[in-house]
């Protein structure tokens, strides 16, 4: 028994190894076409494209579900020469990962072709992000989050904050230099604190008015500079609610390109039970206490369902790919127990 728990152990321990070494040479290829221009050029012609068109994906319907196709480099020099540009449009793509294999992955905005044509040409089309992530499956969400994000930060940083002079982005999209000054800018996140407020036997999801019709979801705002987590998640469920946080702990982070760049530190705050809302009525449009019983009828709830025949309107939750959705599942999942 000892010899064959042995040999177990040395497989699956030879498993372990040989993952852990796919993940760490692929993150030090990665991290090697961030810091050399040439070798990254070199990948950007064997690499695998994805489209955006003014910060929106391309997309294609296949049947029932829609995918996010990946262009090879040859197929993209076929579509810059078809608009008559030259293949230093590659250039203006930004790395964002590569697979196993180290084919590197890149992401390519095309705003300044027509985008009908690009539509036509492909058969697909270019799609509004947040539409984006409700019918795309999982792994492809924080894909083209990250991709959009890194290409709007480069869209809105081409000039040095302390020379106004032009920068430059490097090869792979992982900075940019200003050669007047020698200021490096690196792309940043803004932290954001989400907080799923209960009172032990309830939770509280609120909605503000830009939200599409019905949808509830948990508090969040951005955390101000010098707070911890901690602060934040307690100052912002004073404000908005007007409720104090007895106890908090955290749950999970999620990058989340809405409205920028962020990142979604997400946490559970526990609140004197029974408490009454207090609701800042310039942040929110309403908010209010759920049951679980609710709570587990809107989680199977599809968006385009949430109105009944006589018009009234049925609370609903961020889809699966929100970390809101992840917050309000543990939620449930400590409450049935």
């Amino acid at each position: 028994m000892a010899v064959i728990y042995q040999a177990v152990y040395r497989r699956a321990s030879s498993l372990f190894c040989r993952l852990h070494s796919t993940y760490i040479r692929k993150m030090r290829y990665l991290n090697e076409l961030k810091e050399n221009d040439s070798l990254c050029r070199q990948a950007q012609t064997s690499g695998t494209f994805y489209l955006f068109h003014n910060l929106s994906p391309f997309l294609q319907k296949v049947g029932k579900k829609y995918l996010v196709p990946q262009l090879g480099a040859a197929e993209m020099k076929r579509i810059l020469e078809k608009f008559k540009e030259t293949e230093q449009w590659i250039e203006k793509s930004v790395l964002i990962g590569c697979s196993d294999e180290h084919v590197p992955h890149f992401a390519l905005d095309l705003g300044a072709l027509k985008k009908s044509v690009i539509e036509s040409e492909l058969k697909g089309s270019f799609t509004d992000l947040r539409k984006a992530l409700f019918i795309l499956d999982e792994k492809y969400s924080s894909l083209l989050a990250s991709a959009q994000a890194l290409l709007r930060w480069h869209d809105s940083h081409q000039y040095c904050s302390k020379t106004g002079q032009p920068t430059q982005k490097n090869v792979a999209g992982s900075k940019r230099v200003c050669h007047a000054s020698g200021i490096i800018y690196y792309p940043q996140m803004s932290p954001v604190v989400i907080t799923l407020v209960s009172d032990g036997s309830q939770c509280l999801l609120a909605r503000q008015p830009s939200f599409p019709q019905g949808m509830y979801t948990a508090l969040s705002g951005f955390c101000d500079v010098g707070e911890s987590v901690e602060e934040a998640v307690r100052r912002e469920v004073a404000e908005e609610v007007g409720l104090e946080v007895d106890s908090l702990w955290y749950s999970a982070s999620q990058h989340w390109p809405f409205p920028s760049s962020c990142l979604m530190i997400a946490c559970h705050a526990l609140v004197r039970a029974q408490a009454e809302i207090n609701m800042n009525s310039l942040e929110l449009e309403e908010a209010r206490w759920f049951g679980l019983e609710e709570i587990m009828e809107g989680l199977k709830r599809e968006p385009r369902s949430s109105k009944q025949a006589d018009g009234i309107l049925l609370p609903w939750f961020p889809p699966k790919q929100a970390i809101a959705h992840q917050l309000i599942c543990e939620w449930v999942k400590q409450q049935t127990s």
